[in-house]
């Protein structure tokens, strides 16, 4: 789950995207050997493979999509809006990069902002345990260790341990050497290579409190598609399967089986089925008679999955996620529908269909914060207690959801990323992105 891009109205406006890079298209016999009559698969494992297989994935060995700049830019120097935006098109004419991720185009005062809600809220009795999930190319590793090193107490620093955890090798060795620029940072800092949603991969649950820090990971995390021929019809589960007279792939729905899904759903509950009373039932198998219309939702099962294997293996952890709340321009159909597009001969292109994804292009969805909570609640145990107990009210998280220029207006120093006009870009551009933060409770008896 590497770092990701920033998709904003910056991009869109540039006509450059900061999102995307030309690949070589790769061959659809990657997908004719593996994706079958005989072996069909769920479309969160048809996502999956796109992104992260390890020789045909969009991120496998990509390293040098994710763009790092050799200095921070100087917004204080900067006019205003038009020149920021000038500047902004000839760092990415420059690089020749795929994308920059906000904690890289606004270093080192995005990653400060997260290290200082840490340190606000951090007990600071034991020693500071921070996890990253995919951690693109090391920025924020490393501005946290900085900021860390330079305003925490020495002990703090000196004590405490920053593991990331990222799926790509190239970009885990990208991220060894960035957070390596400083030497007292190694012997502190460790790289995992591996899928953090993978619970075996965790080993032993740890009781230490820790904290876990996941920058627009959730967007590319897999999610599954589920199918209804009406508004009466019952959901059915979306398979993706190879058609032997067609290259690209096709669906086929079955009946709700699978674990992940069923659970959404049912986590979910009246948000998706709607009110389970006999005269809602009613009113909508009528209505489905006179204009039927085919339903399709997208639900983030990668999201739930990696849930479950973070509070099972860190019960005690603090949670900083950040990503997007909507995307523009989606063109695919359904509920928290993603974006797919690619770069074709220099220009952004986004495709109609997931199908058309087979490693050379980009997927990633908008999060939806309020299930987001729920998933935390849930796997943290008490969503569930309390649905078999409505006695028990005591929640085991408390949990926030802030606009990202809240965010760093409560956490961080937004006086650095403001040209001499007064614009912001940090504030006045990141307003489809927001911050979601979980603190255990421990108030449960």
């Amino acid at each position: 789950m590497p770092g990701h891009r920033s998709v904003c109205a910056v991009s869109r406006i540039l006509q450059c995207p900061p999102k995307l890079k030309s690949y070589a298209p790769i061959s659809s016999a990657y997908f004719s050997t593996h994706i079958d009559v005989n072996h069909p698969m769920l479309v969160r494992d048809y996502i999956h493979a796109a992104l992260y297989d390890p020789d045909h994935g969009y991120f496998s060995k990509r390293s040098g999509s994710v763009g790092v700049l050799d200095t921070s830019i100087k917004f204080n120097h900067l006019q205003g809006r038009q020149a920021y935006l000038q500047h902004l098109n000839k760092i990415y004419k420059q690089s020749e990069i795929s994308w920059f991720t906000p904690v890289e185009l606004f270093k080192p005062w995005y990653a400060h902002g997260i290290a200082e809600a840490i340190l606000r809220t951090a007990n600071l009795s034991v020693p500071l345990k921070i996890y990253e999930i995919g951690g693109g190319s090391g920025t924020c590793a490393k501005g946290i260790m900085d900021y860390l090193m330079l305003n925490a107490p020495p002990r703090v620093y000196n004590n405490m341990t920053y593991i990331s955890v990222e799926i790509s090798p190239s970009l885990a060795e990208k991220q060894k050497e960035t957070v390596g620029q400083v030497q007292s940072h190694k012997s502190r800092f460790t790289v995992e290579c591996r899928d953090a949603a993978d619970r075996n991969g965790w080993g032993n649950a740890q009781q230490e409190p820790c904290w876990v820090i996941m920058l627009e990971v959730l967007d590319n995390l897999p999610h599954d598609l589920i199918y209804a021929e009406n508004q009466a019809s019952p959901w059915e589960e979306v398979w993706v399967e190879k058609q032997l007279d067609r290259e690209i792939p096709s669906e086929s729905y079955r009946p709700l089986q699978d674990r992940l899904i069923t659970l959404c759903i049912e986590i979910l509950a009246e948000d998706i089925n709607g009110p389970a009373t006999g005269v809602a039932s009613a009113a909508r198998s009528i209505f489905s008679k006179i204009f039927p219309k085919p339903r399709r939702c997208w639900l983030p099962t990668g999201c739930l999955k990696l849930m479950e294997a973070l509070h099972s293996a860190l019960p005690k952890m603090s949670l900083i996620a950040s990503d997007f709340s909507y995307l523009p321009d989606v063109k695919l159909p359904g509920l928290r529908a993603p974006l797919v597009s690619a770069k074709i001969d220099g220009c952004s292109v986004d495709y109609n269909s997931y199908l058309d994804a087979k490693g050379d292009a980009d997927i990633f969805f908008p999060t939806d914060f309020w299930l987001l909570e729920r998933f935390d609640h849930y796997c943290s145990g008490w969503l569930e207690t309390c649905q078999k107990n409505p006695s028990k009210e005591k929640k085991k998280r408390r949990t926030f959801t802030l606009d990202t220029s809240a965010f760093m207006e409560q956490f961080g120093l937004p006086s650095k990323t403001k040209t001499k006009d007064g614009y912001n870009p940090l504030l006045d551009d990141f307003k489809n992105t927001k911050f979601y933060l979980s603190v255990p409770t421990y108030n449960i008896k």
